[in-house]
């Protein structure tokens, strides 16, 4: 029966990565035919370097495998002389503006969103007349800093670096569960914090109609009504199980909803991550007997998801915890191993004081 449930759910968890990892394999032969016709070195400016930057850290290790315009030790050089500040060279090589007038443009250049331009009037304004367009362009792209229609456009990082503390989303999954009626799919449905990636999971059904996602709903509420910062957006994509009475729901306690494009999984993908994750981590794992099996499962693992597993872009560290005090000396008697969800997955961790 193991055998059964395995490939299926795999097939089912995996499909849209399937997909990306075409998408990828495309662009990179593609980017070697590009690199054989340019031949020689291909040397990066500071705009473009800071732009490879700023998408490449967001793939982590994966980096690896895809960056080919340069080693991924140089790529992993250029993270460090960011991180730790280390001096432009002035494309110019002439005389630079005083320190304090270009950390002024570049305030106002963030501040404001205003292009080069109107930089420059907001400086005659405060009686700041050795500045000229070419100038306030030259340190803004210096410091990396988009034009004023690249920097003001509302792109869709942009929306959740502003609504990331209280901005959540939401999902389905199904399972296959053996039952008294044979093989049954149940559903189930998550909420994810997008900023601390704490996830709350429902109870799963046969039936996931409107009526059993307003329950659903009206649960995660009540479960983040006392929180300081309380959901104030759930973004979502088209499912038809997102009917306005679900809509109704959240704006009677003053939450808006998002709906997601039409065929955009990208943009809802830290839901799709988290579905991947409880699949194959633990209920890939399990023959499952039932809603109350499935349930109790799921509810396991949520919990051990949420307070011992350490996720990357939380600083190695769960959604819900405290950021440990630094151990100056290992005493390898205060570390102990616990296991949960049955002993399916395990977890190092101190001792209590």
């Amino acid at each position: 029966m193991a055998r059964f449930f395995h490939p299926l759910l795999t097939l089912i968890a995996s499909a849209t990565d399937r997909e990306l990892a075409k998408y990828v394999q495309f662009l990179k032969e593609e980017n070697k035919i590009l690199r054989k016709r340019a031949g020689g070195e291909i040397h990066t400016r500071p705009e473009e370097r800071q732009r490879l930057i700023q998408f490449g850290k967001a793939l982590g290790r994966a980096i690896e495998e895809l960056i080919t315009i340069v080693s991924p030790g140089t790529f992993y050089r250029w993270c460090r002389d960011e991180q730790f500040g280390k001096s432009k060279p002035n494309p110019k090589g002439g005389q630079r503006k005083p320190r304090e007038i270009r950390e002024l443009i570049i305030e106002i250049a963030k501040t404001t969103g205003f292009g080069y331009t109107r930089i420059v009037g907001e400086m005659r304004k405060m009686g700041i007349k050795q500045v000229s367009r070419q100038t306030v362009r030259n340190i803004l792209k210096e410091a990396g800093i988009e034009p004023a229609p690249d920097r003001t456009s509302d792109k869709w990082s942009n929306f959740l670096e502003r609504h990331k503390n209280t901005l959540w989303a939401t999902d389905f999954f199904s399972v296959k569960s053996i039952t008294a009626r044979g093989i049954q799919e149940l559903y189930l449905m998550v909420f994810l914090c997008m900023e601390s990636r704490e996830v709350i999971v429902s109870t799963s059904t046969q039936r996931p109609n409107s009526k059993w996602v307003v329950q659903q709903t009206e649960a995660f509420i009540a479960k983040t009504a006392e929180r300081t910062e309380k959901p104030s957006i759930v973004m979502h994509d088209r499912d038809t199980k997102f009917t306005k009475e679900f809509v109704a729901a959240l704006k009677a306690k003053g939450i808006r909803t998002n709906a997601l494009p039409v065929a955009s999984p990208n943009l809802n993908g830290r839901c799709e991550r988290f579905i991947q994750s409880i699949k194959r981590e633990c209920l890939q794992r399990f023959i499952l007997f039932g809603q109350r099996h499935l349930d109790h499962i799921a509810s396991e693992w949520v919990t051990y998801y949420n307070t011992r597993r350490s996720h990357m872009v939380r600083g190695h560290l769960p959604p819900i915890r405290e950021v440990p005090e630094e151990v100056p000396k290992l005493d390898r008697n205060q570390i102990v191993v616990r296991s949960y969800v049955g002993g399916l997955v395990k977890s190092f961790e101190r001792k209590a004081a």
